[in-house]
């Protein structure tokens, strides 16, 4: 990466370093309620901003897109447990969590990650997503008409966008339905993770033994599910170990759930607030792939990812030092007036859409297609079926305190 010619020296001088902590404003009640303005202050004033904690914040598009790319910038489990244990504090526990969540491709660098992801790729077709699209489509309309049935107003979140993600990722993967309900259970503390790390600790624990008797059950007898499909990799090519399966298991069945449940309810959102384009969606069911794409762009669910620097490297002028850690805020980046022309407009058929929302590089997220295809059936639905859908009158819209994420915690509406 090329650095600009500020310097950390002018930086400093020029007070944007000492002046107050930008990071901490992301925690804010205000930013909570729309975090985009304080995004636009940081790459406005320090768009490398290091935080008080000793965090890196990065807010550009060109410094993240190259930094998704830059292996100098590492994902590998063992460092980022290093480097969150040593923060101590609060932040010290998330140590505790990346060292028992295994070594999959989500938390190895080169080469064992190019091995893992072409191991899952083998069984994580294409192909394979596109032949849920059906099944995707009768469980949004049961969703639909469950919610329907239940009265004249629904909470989207709890009726139909959480548990859209985890009922296909249970056919996809073969999990009975009678597992469901423990497994939903297991999801929603994975979720509380900033609030009770405890209890998420507890909760990976015994979702990992419910996924070992679920792989053991596979090898004895396989099926037409995911988990069997990996089962046959892991026997094709003995360089996958079991921990590693079983890992790979976790970490594809688990990733997309909250990120497919919160562009749902994100992308919803914002077109309810933005009349013309939902008439305009309304007008053309067909742009609703393009839709889904601005969507994801204009209130990314998964507003930062983390990586831990591997080796000195020079960013917009700063110095990030080997073993400190660098917030890539992806959300940031996909509002860059530098990059988007009026970025902060929702535009439906917004051109060279090329948004950051999946990352970008060799860890560009597997699961990207399947959550947009979900996202395409539930919005492209409700959009048809309820075309008087709005904003419930006494609907009070709350986020949850965790600002790597952007996620509702209801969204009441009547219909």
């Amino acid at each position: 990466m090329k650095p600009t010619e500020t310097t950390d020296e002018a930086r400093d001088s020029a007070g944007l370093a000492r002046s107050d902590d930008l990071a901490a404003a992301l925690l804010t009640p205000e930013a909570r309620r729309d975090p985009y303005p304080f995004y636009a202050r940081m790459r406005r004033e320090a768009p490398v901003h290091r935080s008080a904690q000793g965090i890196w914040y990065l807010t550009r598009y060109a410094d993240v897109e190259a930094a998704l790319s830059d292996l100098r910038l590492s994902n590998d489990r063992d460092r980022m447990t290093r480097a969150y244990s040593a923060l101590g504090g609060d932040l010290k526990a998330f140590s505790r969590l990346t060292d028992r969540l295994g070594r999959v491709m989500s938390n190895t660098d080169p080469p064992d990650h190019a091995r893992l992801r072409k191991l899952a790729n083998r069984a994580f077709t294409a192909r394979r997503v596109e032949a849920l699209r059906d099944g995707i489509q009768r469980i949004v309309d049961r969703l639909i008409d469950e919610a329907v049935a239940a009265g004249p107003t629904m909470d989207l979140i709890e009726a139909v966008a959480s548990p859209l993600p985890l009922s296909v990722v249970c056919e996809l993967f073969g999990i009975p339905t009678e597992d469901l309900p423990q497994v939903k259970t297991w999801f929603h503390r994975f979720g509380q993770l900033s609030e009770d790390i405890d209890k998420s600790e507890a909760a990976i624990e015994g979702y990992e033994e419910y996924l070992a008797r679920l792989v053991r059950r596979r090898r004895a007898d396989p099926g037409d599910d995911l988990i069997s499909a990996l089962v046959a990799t892991q026997a094709q090519d003995d360089r996958l170990t079991d921990s590693e399966l079983l890992a790979t298991c976790f970490v594809l069945i688990t990733a997309g759930d909250e990120t497919t449940t919160h562009l749902v309810g994100n992308g919803v959102l914002a077109l309810l607030r933005h009349p013309g384009q939902l008439a305009r969606l309304r007008a053309d069911p067909a742009l609703v792939r393009t839709a889904v794409e601005e969507l994801a762009r204009y209130d990314t669910p998964t507003q930062a990812i983390v990586r831990v620097v591997a080796e000195d490297i020079a960013i917009g002028g700063r110095t990030l030092r080997e073993g400190e850690l660098a917030y890539l805020f992806l959300a940031a980046t996909n509002r860059d007036p530098e990059r988007f022309e009026d970025p902060d407009r929702l535009d439906l058929t917004r051109p060279g859409n090329r948004h950051l929302s999946f990352g970008n590089g060799p860890h560009f997220c597997l699961g990207g297609p399947l959550a947009k295809l979900q996202a395409e059936v539930a919005v492209g639905t409700l959009v048809r079926r309820l075309p008087r859908l709005r904003l419930a009158d006494d609907a009070v819209l709350d986020w949850r305190p965790n600002p790597l994420q952007r996620r509702l915690t209801a969204l009441p509406l009547t219909y």
